[in-house]
């Protein structure tokens, strides 16, 4: 077993999972791999709170700016890169801290993927649409009725995680649980320990620094960034550009909204992402959770983790 753990760090956006494993990594010599979708994207810096450059001075970064918005990225490629990225750092005797957002890239690195469909969005519209009708409990029979296994692990009010196992089902004509069970077979885990946390917050203060981001986004020019995208000829139908803040501004430069509603749009998107992130993790065992709540709380987590990941790491040694 290799004697380096990797140590994981998730949870939603705006929560300070960045700033507290800047921390973390610079006290116990760590690198930072990002887990998240949009950051592998060179130029979506503002608005993917990508690291600054004296961040990336102070702690080395990996799996930023890997492609450019008009490329493909998939989370197999995710897959592909951080385990190279892992594999790296601890050849070098120095600890992959993981920290992001993006659940689907982390689960991916510990579960493995099963080659479904991609996304579907008129199906997944026609679902949702559904569910305003019948309730979300009328999806949740009907998956029940061809997957009992995801349906038992999916709680009903959990509309994202229903919608996605019938839309996997009705594309692959097999169940979601079973393409899940193949993965898990064939994947070829991470070697070594690996420590994973959660860090949250209460939810109105969590919202209330959602709020602050967006506010400190705009003041930093995402609205430059986005028309400077734009500018140098990126269709605003890439994937990228239809991410949260980047289709915002995209809508306002566009002429269908003003300033002020994109703004308030943004804010509110965020807040539902964040919702939708937090019921993801939460359905994830392994993930010890920590509670931030002001800075004192904060230098306690700082500990907490210091003192687990030496603690860890001197045993596997």
């Amino acid at each position: 077993m290799n004697a380096v753990p990797l140590v994981v760090l998730v949870g939603a956006t705006a929560v300070g999972k960045s700033s507290m494993a800047l921390a973390v990594a610079e006290r116990v010599g760590g690198e930072i791999v990002a887990a998240d979708s949009m950051q592998v994207y060179r130029g979506l810096d503002i608005g993917t709170a990508k690291p600054t450059a004296e961040e990336r001075r102070r702690v080395p970064h990996h799996l930023l700016d890997l492609v450019d918005p008009g490329q493909p990225f998939t989370a197999a490629d995710y897959v592909r890169w951080a385990s190279a990225a892992i594999a790296e750092i601890r050849a070098r005797g120095c600890l992959p801290i993981m920290v992001g957002g993006t659940g689907l890239y982390v689960r991916a690195l510990f579960r493995g993927l099963f080659d479904g469909p991609g996304e579907m969005t008129p199906l997944r519209e026609t679902l949702h649409q559904e569910a305003a009708q019948m309730g979300g409990a009328a999806l949740h029979q009907r998956l029940d009725a061809i997957d009992p296994e995801a349906a038992a692990a999916i709680h009903p009010n959990d509309l994202f995680r229903i919608v996605r196992a019938l839309e996997v089902a009705a594309a692959s004509g097999r169940p979601i649980s079973t393409l899940r069970a193949e993965a898990r077979r064939n994947h070829i885990p991470v070697p070594g320990p690996v420590m994973t946390f959660g860090l949250e917050r209460n939810r109105q203060e969590l919202y209330q620094r959602i709020e602050a981001r967006v506010e400190a986004m705009m003041s930093q020019g995402l609205l430059r960034e986005v028309r400077n995208l734009l500018d140098r000829g990126y269709c605003a139908t890439l994937k990228p550009l239809q991410a949260i803040g980047y289709r915002h501004m995209i809508g306002y430069l566009n002429g269908r909204t003003s300033l002020d509603e994109a703004v308030a749009s943004l804010k509110r998107d965020t807040r539902r992402y964040a919702k939708r992130q937090l019921t993801w993790f939460r359905h994830e065992n392994e993930i010890e959770w920590l509670t931030a709540e002001g800075s004192t709380m904060n230098e306690r987590i700082f500990h907490v983790l210091v003192e687990r990941i030496e603690g860890t790491w001197l045993r596997a040694a």
